[in-house]
């Protein structure tokens, strides 16, 4: 189990890096820093139909710069 938990703010890299892998793929609106809408009461199955593209974005542009780094691509 985690120490702490940590709370990412809107100035944080990573959440500008979400929100810019977020806008790359048209989906900004189901980012919770763009939003306010409870979303407790809706199965998880339409969350991650909302909001498992931008996690799948932020893995390929991940993985894409560390083969940038290493000379791969």
């Amino acid at each position: 189990m985690a120490s702490r938990n940590r709370k990412y703010g809107p100035d944080h890299p990573w959440t500008k890096f979400k929100l810019e892998c977020a806008a790359e793929i048209g989906r900004v609106q189901y980012c919770k820093e763009n939003n306010d809408e409870y979303k407790g009461d809706l199965p998880s199955r339409v969350n991650g139909e909302q909001g498992g593209p931008i996690g799948g974005q932020m893995v390929k542009k991940m993985i894409e710069f560390a083969k940038q780094q290493k000379g791969i691509v």
